[in-house]
């Protein structure tokens, strides 16, 4: 199955049109993406895995593979790194974001398969599914569900899912 995200903060869910949030520089074709330029890649990334706080509610029901995080699970963004767009164990010796994050906003979060295989040094880390804001404020390129529609996006999810990221919007009406 495929989840697909317009330009426009949509999202087609089975079933259900939904808001999402994207980056706030906008969809970009996925070989133009850039570490820090605020942009969502455009293309077809597959669900790798879905990681949870366990502090915060049970596993999310899904047949994704899935593991808890924990206060020291990190994510490398420095890309001359060896560890550049993979999970890492904080405190590390270069640029890593926490994934234990005191907003919410990663209580779930879905790993999708941009830039890891092959890992491009700078061309952009991080590339997540996880939860919006209530206002659906603009992500740093990731692609940012409500809870409820997270939940029911991973209700449905399979491995070799993935989420289709578009540069054309779609609204409400089409």
């Amino acid at each position: 199955m495929i989840f697909t995200a317009y330009a426009d903060g949509w999202m087609e869910l089975p079933g259900r049109l939904t808001r999402c949030a994207l980056g706030p520089a906008g969809v970009i074709p996925g070989g133009a993406k850039r570490e820090g330029d605020g942009a969502s890649p455009a293309g077809l990334w597959p669900m790798r895995r879905v990681l949870w706080r366990p502090d915060r509610g049970p596993a999310p029901a899904t047949r994704l593979p899935s593991a808890s995080i924990a206060p020291d699970d990190g994510w490398c963004d420095a890309p001359d790194d060896p560890s550049y767009n993979r999970p890492v164990r904080l405190p590390y010796p270069a640029s890593a974001e926490s994934l234990w994050r005191e907003d919410r906003l990663y209580d779930v979060i879905v790993i999708l398969g941009y830039n890891d295989n092959p890992v491009v040094a700078g061309a952009g880390s991080a590339i997540f599914l996880h939860l919006a804001r209530p206002d659906y404020a603009p992500t740093h390129g990731c692609v940012a569900l409500a809870p409820g529609d997270l939940a029911h996006l991973l209700s449905l999810a399979r491995p070799g899912d993935a989420v289709r990221i578009r540069r054309e919007p779609r609204g409400p009406h089409a």
